[in-house]
């Protein structure tokens, strides 16, 4: 068959700017990439449409109108085809060079990458080992300031006090001490003069234990043990659980440790994973960010996820279970419960009427558990799955029994009421919101009959009663949310503290601190006046200006 050979001439006649057919695709794809920034595909397709699907989608866009313009140039254009070589030939250069040269260290939570030279350690690499005992261990009495678990002492991501005043400008927060930390969005829970959080160092997981007074350390315990994803980051996840001074914690790959607060010692550790039997490939596949629950810990028990799959299929099918109870003292199994993947929730226990109850959001369902032996009580929908569309944010069971749970990915706000006396109990949504407190993997906080959340990284307000939507203002990405008092402290996702009147009237932002330089997913600790951050790269103490009660000295 003839070559097909275009002559000078058939080249000269073509256009060197893009005909109108070009023009127009590149401008209908720019008007489709202004109103999906804009928010409008949202009101077409619903609110499965949040910011992280829309950057893709605009970059999607933006990506087919350079094509467009690019496939124009090289196969329909006048230009000489040397100039198209080189055109075409630097493109796939810069292209290769990019990706030879750059790595996506990890993202944000809208999906913004971070590039780092390919070369180039990951921070928490480059930080050295752990020095013990360069501090003195503070008192580990528990005191009435401690923040002893995952989101304060109810769980709930809310504090009756102290009065702080919000007037940071006359009476700015005062920083006690920074250091740098290994990577990780765990938390600070802590134990009078003690904040124990988890980090990434390397190749090694520690939980590390801190003076409050100076940032120092005072002990660490490390395993082998490394979780990396781009989307997720490096490092663990879960808080710390302090009761009775000891220090109970789940590691993202599995590893449970119980450890002695006030010297550091090992009382025991299990792998879940190796104990329950489970595929630790298969599992991180299915739990594709990283065991996050922090461990529930009771009078007698360390409650924590479970999950799977099994290395062969088990008894109860193709998972392991929901849950895995140890012996607080011994480290023993005593139970499992359930059989469906863990989702990244922490397990709480909850009284409900007259009954107490283990309430655990899975992958797609919520389900209380009989605290004594793990028996399923009740359950009802809540759809998600753990590598995808994932549930991380904490239920909150209201005074009348109902409970609320929010997330991200379409699904929004739901209440639900308290279950029936029939022999099978059952709840029944009162509301459903899914365009409302889009909590991708950040938590609520509710007060006086409202909740208040980072919906897609938007500061909301929704009416428990009805649902209905009070206010929604303030961009402060996928950051968290502590109440303290009458105020509400934002960690912003770039590290800023914001603090914003809890009122559902209006959002009025009365202070900002720039707290911490960089991404920070991790929630906020506050003990007494004190107030503890950190994200994967530093950790810092403040101390916040007091209200002044009459006949206090100043």
């Amino acid at each position: 068959m003839p070559r097909t050979v275009v002559s000078a001439a058939a080249c000269a006649s073509r256009p060197l700017w893009p005909p109108r057919r070009v023009l127009v695709t590149i401008a209908s794809l720019a008007a489709a990439t202004v109103l999906v920034r804009a928010g409008l595909l949202e009101q077409v397709v619903g609110s499965v449409v949040d910011q992280a699907v829309r950057n893709i989608i605009s970059l999607i866009l933006v990506f087919s109108a350079a094509m467009s313009l690019l496939i124009w140039f090289l196969r329909e254009s006048g230009h000489s085809t040397a100039r198209k070589r080189w055109v075409g030939g630097g493109l796939v250069a810069i292209v290769l060079a990019g990706m030879v040269c750059f790595r996506i260290e990890r993202v944000s939570g809208d999906l913004i990458p971070e590039l780092r030279l390919r070369w180039s350690l990951s921070p928490d690499r480059l930080l050295p080992k752990v020095t013990a005992g360069s501090a003195t261990a503070g008192s580990w009495a528990a005191g009435p300031d401690d923040f002893p678990r995952f989101l304060g002492p109810t769980g709930s991501a809310s504090l009756d006090g102290p009065a702080i005043d919000p007037d940071w400008s006359a009476r700015p927060p005062d920083e006690l001490w920074r250091t740098p930390i290994g990577a990780g969005w765990s938390s600070f829970a802590t134990c009078g003069e003690n904040a124990v959080t988890l980090e990434q160092r390397g190749d090694e997981e520690l939980v590390t234990c801190r003076s409050i007074t100076t940032g120092e350390p005072t002990w660490s315990v490390a395993v082998r043990a490394r979780h990396e994803t781009v989307l997720g980051g490096v490092g663990p996840r879960s808080t710390p659980t302090i009761r009775d001074g000891e220090v109970f914690s789940t590691g993202a790959t599995g590893w449970l440790h119980a450890i002695d607060g006030a010297t550091g010692r090992v009382l025991w550790k299990k792998d879940v994973l190796a104990d329950l039997g489970i595929d630790p490939l298969a599992h991180a596949a299915a739990v594709a960010w990283g065991r996050s629950g922090s461990p529930l810990v009771t009078d007698s028990l360390v409650i924590v996820p479970a999950g799977g799959p099994f290395f062969e299929p088990g008894p109860n099918g193709s998972l392991a279970a929901s849950l895995v109870a140890y012996d607080r003292a011994t480290g023993e199994r005593r139970w499992t419960a359930g059989d469906e993947q863990i989702s990244y929730v922490t397990p709480e226990l909850v009284r409900i009427g007259e009954r107490d109850l283990i309430l655990a959001v899975n992958e797609a369902r919520v389900v209380a558990y009989d605290p004594a032996d793990g028996r399923e009580a009740w359950a009802f929908s809540w759809p998600g799955h753990s590598n995808s569309d994932a549930s991380c944010s904490q239920s909150h069971v209201l005074a009348d029994g109902s409970i609320f749970l929010s997330k991200g990915y379409g699904i929004g706000a739901a209440l639900f009421a308290a279950p029936n006396s029939g022999d099978t109990p059952a709840y029944d949504a009162v509301w459903r919101q899914p365009g409302m407190l889009k909590t991708k993997f950040t938590n609520v906080v509710i007060h006086d009959g409202h909740a208040y959340g980072l919906s897609d990284g938007i500061l909301e307000c929704v009416r428990l009663a009805d649902g209905a939507r009070r206010w929604k203002k303030g961009r402060y990405g996928q950051g968290q949310v502590l109440r303290i008092g009458g105020f509400l402290m934002v960690q912003a996702e770039g590290g800023e503290i914001v603090v914003v009147e809890c009122d559902p009237a209006a959002h009025v932002e009365r202070a900002r601190l720039s707290a911490l330089a960089s991404q920070t997913w991790n929630n906020p600790c506050l003990t007494g006046d004190r107030l503890l951050v950190r994200n994967a790269q530093e950790a810092a103490c403040y101390r916040l200006p007091i209200v002044q009660a009459a006949g206090d000295k100043p």
